[in-house]
């Protein structure tokens, strides 16, 4: 007779077992805090022997999945904890809040961030036809937690062996990556992804919505323009928009401006006055305002924290 509680506990153990491997993989390819890229261009590496205050950032399309400890994301009201059980997909660049919340010396978080390329998922779904999940019908967030499973957990083992293996990198490394596609089109999510990922999809759209934002931040926004540029009404855009990525269309472009403006500052060095013009400020005021309101100090202060603090957590 079929024992599912032994079942059951058999793979927890492989789980466990692959766990523990990869952890060990991981803290020696990253030995101090900080992201390292690794030798294959998408994939990354973090570590940190501290928890972390809870940081503004910009999620780039990934998947986060935690090998030890545990991370929290807050996109406006919303918060996304995920673990060595549960990984993060983010599928559109979106501005947010990030903090580790158990690390230590004796057990570091430490993570893979997998650059997610829509159009390799697209791709991969016209050659799955009619077995792949099937669509959203309604916008979904552009940011979810997924439960991790043994399959996947195997093709990430599997990628960070490739890393100690430079000889067969080169030739596994895009199949092994493909196969970790699969396995998150294969979950139970998976239909949040496939729509941003289609190309005739509405929400399709709204990843050419953001794109479109990302390349004229600094320009004044006219969302009769962005409308008409990913051929949608205004209030089908905004509708959209607001549900992948939990803002406005102007409240994401202030974000990415505000963000950009911080980079200016801490790598080059820009003054506050200057960085926040180049960023589209006209308002020195203005600029120093929600700069404030979104990173918690003025601009010369926050920015001298950071470099404390030794730069921004990832």
């Amino acid at each position: 007779m079929f024992d599912s509680s032994l079942t059951s506990a058999r793979e927890i153990g492989a789980i466990t077992e692959r766990q523990q491997e990869l952890a060990a993989r991981v803290a020696r390819l990253a030995p101090v805090d900080g992201a390292h890229q690794s030798a294959l261009e998408s994939l990354s590496l973090i570590r940190n022997s501290v928890p972390t205050v809870c940081t503004p950032t910009v999620y780039q399309p990934c998947l986060a999945i935690v090998v030890q400890g545990r991370k929290r994301a807050l996109l406006n009201d919303e918060v996304f904890h995920y673990d060595a059980l549960n990984y993060l997909v983010v599928s559109v660049t979106l501005p947010a809040m990030g903090q580790v919340l158990e690390a230590s010396a004796e057990r570091p978080y430490l993570c893979l961030r997998l650059n997610l390329d829509l159009e390799e998922v697209a791709r991969l779904l016209l050659e799955l036809g009619d077995r792949g999940p099937a669509a959203s019908t309604s916008a979904d967030r552009g940011l979810y937690v997924a439960r991790l499973d043994e399959p996947l957990l195997d093709a990430v083992l599997r990628m960070v062996r490739l890393l100690e293996a430079p000889d067969d990198l080169a030739v596994l490394a895009p199949v092994v990556q493909r196969e970790i596609y699969y396995r998150v089109l294969r979950g139970d999510l998976a239909h949040r992804l496939v729509d941003l990922a289609q190309g005739e999809s509405g929400n399709h759209r709204i990843v050419r919505a953001i794109e479109w934002l990302k390349q004229r931040y600094a320009a004044p926004l006219r969302i009769e323009e962005l409308a008409e540029a990913v051929h949608m009404s205004p209030s089908a855009l905004h509708h959209r928009f607001k549900a992948v990525t939990a803002m406005s269309p102007l409240q994401y472009q202030k974000h990415l401006r505000l963000h950009e403006a911080r980079r200016l500052m801490f790598a080059n060095g820009v003054e506050c006055a200057a960085a926040g013009h180049r960023v589209g400020y006209e308002s020195a005021s203005q600029f120093s305002r929600e700069y404030r309101r979104l990173f918690g100090a003025p601009p010369r202060a926050e920015i001298a924290r950071l470099r404390e603090m030794g730069g921004v957590s990832a």
